[in-house]
């Protein structure tokens, strides 16, 4: 009998029951989805009649339904509203859960039959496109070795969903202990009353008394740009830097050495050179070489414009700034120059106008999608918010849930995921799509304003949701954002340009307590100043993405033994791309990078590859009267539309009639280079 948790919900749009998903019933239910899923493989390997896509690909397509559904709840749970016996379940079950993947991507027998598939005749282009996915990663993955090295690589890859596992847990443990504390609210001057109030709030939740600072996960945080305490801003900073690395039972450089060198073990067995050229050669980017030139081709740009940066704030300061005092002269600097302050801009975003008559009127004004609140239906954790999106015909959609606030058993960062994808052969004609993002909660009856960047995240985040949500496939391997690493980015950077486009922007930023609208030369200032410290913004990023790269081209031999080495790999690595600033230290350092230690590992540096896409795309709806309809449609259905059902950069092709240019992205980011930039892959 099935476990009740693995079946369709009957819920609208199958929404899960998350009431039902309690920590005793997940294990359960995920061991009886695997024997399912591995007991339907056996059975497509088993069938004497020929190889046929039907006989194969498509039991192969709906054997891991029931695994997938359990295991988004799951994995969300443990992302989003974690506790101790769902962090001990997801250490016990990440090499299970591997095993159980390489027992299927692995089977000799099944590669043979799919390879036998593709001399089919007659497919159409979205089952033959399947076909040819489904070979590239079985083939990537090792189908074609020999048995004794699928033995070993079944073993690293069982070690390596467990130290990924291991890096997140310690990680999001390391960064609640070092949450700043702070007795006065006197050394708080400068954030503003709803930012103290979620401090206030935050120490409360773990019973102390004064304000809390919650750590963020990049290197810097927004509060640095603020607080006018050159002490705190350091002690805060200092507590950014030190995650992972302090000798404790959360240090996490072991952690990641282990994973690197498996990495580098797998790439060997696999005939590679390195983890990089895995990586790469399953995405639009196809070898290392290509990412490290490009990288390269930015770094000088923006380490000059760095260096310029930083000799401006030095003389704004009187004493040369360190990297805990850039936000901050950074921010004094807009204002003179720009007559910016982008903190005193909060009260014009507030959270609820900013989703309602931004975020969604956006996406209202291209595809025609209407939301409408469902407060009937519960999320996952009291905080969340569901809400029903319809064409404009009134044709179902799908859900969009939102996680908006922070809390302790939340990990950092922001991301979107999906519970249900649109997958026509398996009968889900809608989706369920969810965004995290970790704003502070204020107290209650305190209005929640957004910072300039947390407004941006969320029309960030939402773009990956709109692309899970309108994305339409046959089979549910190509659904939703199914897409390549180095692609899957392209679609949420294109929606943050609705964030301060006039006919969105006039409508959402409206001061919560005056009801004016932002004055338009305000706008036309924010404008001005958006090159303003993109030698830092930039800087910071690349040598993040380049010290991912680093560590994950390295051969199994050359990884350090010790955590004691990890510090010197790092400067050295940034050094000789001339990204070793102090005071611009990378986005993410080793001990706290857990895109690279996850899933992002040596795909970091899909973020600056897809925005190539996504600056030549915002130029295009610039040039062509923004967001309309009929541009919607269009990049609706060549880009969101399509999910995973074609190659993504041939479709851009045949949309726009070329490959993507690096200019728009160089004069996006204010880096004035000389020569002709060359297309995009």
């Amino acid at each position: 009998m099935a476990h009740p948790l693995l079946g369709p919900s009957d819920l609208p749009y199958r929404l899960p029951r998350f009431a039902d998903f309690t920590d005793d019933a997940y294990a359960p239910a995920i061991e009886e989805a695997m024997a399912s899923q591995r007991a339907a493989v056996d059975a497509i390997v088993a069938d004497p009649a020929p190889p046929t896509f039907v006989n194969t690909l498509e039991p192969l397509e709906t054997s891991g339904l029931a695994l997938e559904r359990v295991l988004s709840v799951f994995f969300n749970k443990a992302s989003a509203d974690t506790d101790d016996v769902v962090d001990a379940l997801q250490v016990g079950l990440a090499p299970r859960l591997a095993a159980h993947e390489d027992a299927i991507t692995l089977d000799s027998a099944l590669f043979a039959r799919i390879r036998a598939v593709a001399e089919e005749d007659g497919l159409d282009a979205e089952q033959r496109y399947l076909v040819d996915r489904r070979l590239a990663e079985m083939t990537l993955a090792g189908a074609g070795l020999a048995e004794d090295d699928k033995a070993r690589l079944k073993q690293i890859n069982e070690q390596l969903s467990a130290g990924s596992t291991a890096f997140q847990i310690a990680l999001k443990t390391d960064s609640n202990d070092l949450a700043v504390h702070v007795q006065s609210a006197d050394e708080l001057d400068g954030l503003t009353a709803g930012e103290v109030s979620a401090a206030r709030e935050a120490a409360r939740a773990r019973g102390l008394d004064g304000y809390l600072l919650t750590l963020v996960l990049p290197t810097s945080h927004p509060h640095l740009a603020s607080l006018t305490d050159r002490d705190l801003r350091r002690r805060l900073h200092d507590a950014q830097r030190a995650r992972g690395s302090r000798g404790n039972e959360h240090d996490t450089r072991q952690v990641y050495l282990d994973v690197v060198r498996l990495r580098a073990e797998r790439a060997r067995l696999l005939g590679f050179r390195d983890h990089a050229s895995v990586v790469t050669a399953d995405n639009t980017a196809k070898t290392p070489e290509a990412v490290r030139e490009m990288l390269a081709r930015l770094a000088p740009a923006a380490a000059r414009n760095a260096r310029l940066e930083h000799q401006q704030l030095s003389a704004k300061a009187g004493f040369r700034v360190e990297a805990w005092d850039w936000p901050f002269y950074a921010a004094q600097v807009r204002t003179e120059e720009y007559d910016v302050d982008l903190a005193a801009l909060r009260p014009w975003f507030e959270a609820e106008r900013v989703l309602r008559e931004g975020v969604f009127r956006a996406a209202t004004l291209l595809f025609g999608i209407t939301f409408t609140e469902r407060p009937d239906l519960d999320g996952y954790h009291p905080d969340v918010r569901v809400f029903e999106v319809k064409e404009e015909d009134g044709t179902p959609v799908g859900l969009y849930l939102l996680d908006l606030y922070t809390r302790d058993s939340k990990r950092g960062g922001a991301w979107m995921s999906s519970f249900v994808r649109r997958a026509a052969l398996v009968d889900e004609p809608t989706a369920v799509v969810f965004n995290n993002l970790n704003v502070p909660k204020p107290a209650p009856g305190d209005p929640t304003l957004l910072t300039f960047d947390e407004t941006s995240t969320l029309f960030h985040e939402f773009g990956h949701a709109l692309h899970g949500l309108l994305a339409e496939a046959t089979y549910p391997k190509l659904a939703g954002t199914a897409v390549f690493r180095d692609f899957v980015e392209y679609p949420s950077q294109v929606n943050e340009m609705w964030m301060l486009w006039p006919s969105v922007l006039e409508r959402y930023a409206v001061h919560h307590d005056t009801g004016e609208a932002i004055p338009a030369e305000v706008v036309e200032r924010i404008e001005a100043s958006r090159t303003f410290n993109e030698g830092f913004a930039t800087s910071e990023y690349l040598a993040a993405a380049l010290l991912d790269l680093a560590w994950h081209e390295l051969a199994p031999e050359d990884v350090p033994q010790s955590v004691d080495e990890v510090a010197g790999f790092e400067a050295e690595a940034l050094a000789a791309v001339g990204l070793d600033d102090p005071a611009v230290p990378a986005r993410y350092s080793t001990p706290y990078f857990q895109h690279s230690a996850t899933h992002y590992g040596s795909a970091y540096y899909s973020y600056i590859w897809s925005e190539v896409l996504a600056a030549d795309t915002t130029e295009w709806y610039e040039q062509n009267g923004g967001p309309t309809r009929e541009n919607g449609d269009s990049y609706r259905r060549h880009v969101i539309g399509i999910g995973g059902t074609r190659d993504p950069l041939e479709s851009y092709r045949e949309w726009r009639g070329r490959a993507a240019p690096l200019e728009p992205l160089l004069r996006q980011r204010g880096l004035g280079m000389s020569g002709r930039a060359r297309p995009h892959p």
